[in-house]
C-alpha cells in the first residue's frame, strides 16, 4: 500500500485496518467531487478527466459504503446527480460523451448520445443505495431498469462471443450481484441470481480454478462477502479454497496483481494499490484479516 496506492487507498486502508478515523477518508473523497454532485478527477482510474462519470459515481458510493456515510449530505447531491444523467430507459449510461475529450482506456467509448443505460454502474450504485436505505425518484427508474436488463442478462451470456463482449457481461454481472444482495424484493433477487449465476458458469464467464491472472472474473469477485447471494454459485468448500488461493497469490512486495489490461503506466500503479485493498477487504470479509 505504500509504495503503489493513492492517498485515498491508504486512508481506507488505515481506516478499516487501523482504525484511523474517517474524516481524512472523507476530506481525500471529497477532492474528487464536482459542483454537479458527481465524482471525477481519474477517482476511476481508467478515466483520466476532471469531469463527473458513472463509475465515478459508483467508486465514490463504495468509498461511503465502506465508512457507513451515505447519509452525508453530499449523497443527496450525487443521487440528484444520477437523475440528471440518466437514460430514458432509467438506467445510467456506462460513459457519458464529455469523455471524449478527454485521456481514457480504449474500452471508455462514449456515444454522442447516450440512449440507453447500462447494468454497470446502475446495479452497483442502486444496490448500494438499497443497502443504506437512501431515498430519491431516481432509485424507483433505476431498479425498474435493472429488473428488466438482469432478465435479459443471461442471453446476453450465453451469446457473447469475443473477448470484449464476454468481459463487459462479467463486469455488468458483478454490479447485478450488489443489486440483488440488497434489493427489498428478496424472493425476486434470488430467482434472478440463480439464472444469472448459471448463466455465468455455464458460459465460462467465471474462472473454477484459481489464477490471479483471470480477467473475466474468479469466485471471490463476485461473492466478495459470505453473505452475498453468488455464494450459491459454486460448490461447497470451493470458496474457502478459493480465499486460500488468493492468501498464497499475494506477491513478495505484499501486494496483489492486476488482471485486466493497463493501458498507460499510472493507472497500473493506481489500480494495483486499489486492487489490493479490495483483495485485503475479501480477506477480511471471510475472518482471514483481522483488524487492529
Amino acid at each position: 500500500m505504500w509504495i503503489s496506492a493513492r492517498v485515498l487507498e491508504r486512508l481506507r486502508f488505515e481506516h478499516l485496518f487501523r482504525a484511523g478515523p474517517r474524516e481524512p477518508v472523507l476530506s481525500a473523497l471529497a477532492a474528487y467531487r464536482n459542483r454537479d454532485g458527481g465524482y471525477g478527477h481519474a477517482i476511476e482510474p481508467d478515466f483520466r478527466g476532471p469531469v463527473s462519470q458513472p463509475l465515478g459515481a459508483l467508486s465514490a458510493l463504495g468509498v461511503l459504503d465502506e465508512l457507513a456515510a451515505c447519509q452525508a449530505p453530499h449523497v443527496d447531491g450525487l443521487l440528484e446527480h444520477l437523475a440528471e444523467i440518466s437514460a430514458a430507459d432509467g438506467g445510467v449510461p456506462n460513459v457519458l460523451p464529455n469523455a471524449a475529450a478527454y485521456p481514457r482506456a480504449p474500452w471508455w467509448q462514449p456515444s454522442p448520445v447516450p440512449t440507453s443505460g447500462c447494468l454497470l454502474p446502475t446495479a452497483g450504485l442502486a444496490g448500494l443505495a438499497y443497502k443504506h436505505r437512501l431515498r430519491h425518484p431516481w432509485l424507483e427508474r433505476a431498479t425498474d431498469y435493472c429488473w428488466r436488463a438482469i432478465a435479459e442478462l443471461p442471453k446476453r451470456a450465453a451469446a457473447s462471443g469475443d473477448r470484449l463482449a464476454r468481459l463487459q457481461v462479467a463486469y455488468e454481472a458483478r454490479a447485478v450481484v450488489t443489486f440483488l444482495d440488497h434489493v427489498p424484493d428478496r424472493a425476486r433477487a434470488e430467482q434472478q441470481a440463480q439464472a444469472v449465476g448459471r448463466a455465468l458458469l455455464q458460459a465460462k464467464l467465471i474462472s473454477l480454478e484459481p489464477d490471479a491472472a483471470a480477467e473475466a472474473g474468479q469466485p471471490l469477485d463476485f461473492a466478495a462477502s459470505p453473505d452475498s447471494v453468488a455464494c450459491a454459485w459454486f460448490p461447497e468448500g470451493l470458496l474457502a479454497r478459493q480465499v486460500d488461493a488468493l492468501i498464497d497469490s499475494q506477491a513478495s512486495d505484499g501486494g496483489y496483481v492486476v488482471p485486466w489490461l493497463i493501458w498507460t503506466p499510472i493507472t497500473g500503479v493506481e489500480w494495483r494499490g486499489i486492487q489490493t485493498f479490495e483483495r485485503l477487504k475479501t480477506l477480511h470479509a471471510y475472518g482471514r484479516v483481522s483488524t487492529e
